[in-house]
């Protein structure tokens, strides 16, 4: 059997959905056609991102080509990594402990609380008035 030319993963955070690509390469993450610091700038921290590589000891071994689409700064870089672990999963299964270990396989639940009628915000009141 033949081994594929890529590795595919979906990650998900927030609104944010990442659709991440793994080609043999040395190492580079390029986010929607632009390196990881144009497209974040300096709001997200590289290394948070490149988790799921040091866990599993595959830093360098592979280019990374991201499409990430909705939410913001965190949420976007949140769904990279979550893709990233997904992808390796398909690399090798020996990698779900390290990474199941790690909390890169679970998708992060928290969502924004949608706004109730009669309040200013999800849970945010009037100010009470006693007269």
């Amino acid at each position: 059997m033949s081994t594929p030319a890529f590795y595919y993963g979906t990650g998900r955070r927030k609104t944010a959905v990442a659709r991440v690509r793994l080609l043999p390469g040395e190492g580079e993450i390029v986010v929607n056609g632009r390196t990881m610091d144009q497209h974040f700038g300096n709001a997200v921290n590289e290394a948070d991102v490149r988790m799921p590589f040091r866990v599993t000891g595959t830093d360098g071994r592979f280019n990374t080509m991201v499409k990430v689409e909705g939410g913001g700064v965190t949420g976007q870089a949140g769904a990279i990594r979550h893709g990233i672990a997904r992808a390796l999963l398909q690399i090798d299964e020996t990698n779900r402990l390290p990474l199941r270990q790690a909390g890169l396989l679970t998708r992060d639940p928290r969502m924004k609380e949608r706004k109730k009628y009669g309040l200013k915000r999800a849970r945010k009141a009037p100010q009470y008035t006693k007269r």
